[in-house]
């Protein structure tokens, strides 16, 4: 794994969801154009309590920074880019400058979520 920064546009409205087991992942793809031109797309998972707090600002077009561990993976012939994310920045755009009203998805009985991002304490919001 490589750690990454990626800059860029996201490509639609991010999905959050609530896995077996209680963990909250907000997952959204990440457009990022190089100096020649190229559009290279990064899918982000950022977890836990993160997710559920930034997931309605991050709508189709919003600008992003977003930092972490980056993966590949093989399907079909092809190669994906994914990213762990560590560190999100807002940056602007989107076609919103108000979060999306939507009620997080319930969260299952049982063991806590085990949240890989940092705690609540570290959120600047």
């Amino acid at each position: 794994m490589i750690h990454s920064v990626v800059c860029g546009n996201l490509g639609k409205d991010a999905e959050l969801k609530t896995l077996n087991g209680g963990k909250i992942v907000c997952n959204f793809s990440v457009a990022s154009t190089g100096r020649d031109k190229a559009t290279t797309w990064v899918g982000c998972a950022l977890w836990g309590a993160r997710a559920e707090k930034v997931h309605t600002y991050l709508t189709k077009g919003t600008k992003v920074a977003v930092s972490g561990q980056l993966t590949t993976r093989e399907h079909n012939g092809k190669t994906y880019l994914e990213l762990d994310v560590s560190e999100l920045e807002l940056l602007g755009g989107g076609r919103r400058d108000e979060p999306r009203d939507e009620t997080p998805p319930p969260r299952r009985s049982g063991k806590p979520s085990d949240n890989r991002g940092p705690s609540d304490d570290e959120i600047p919001f």
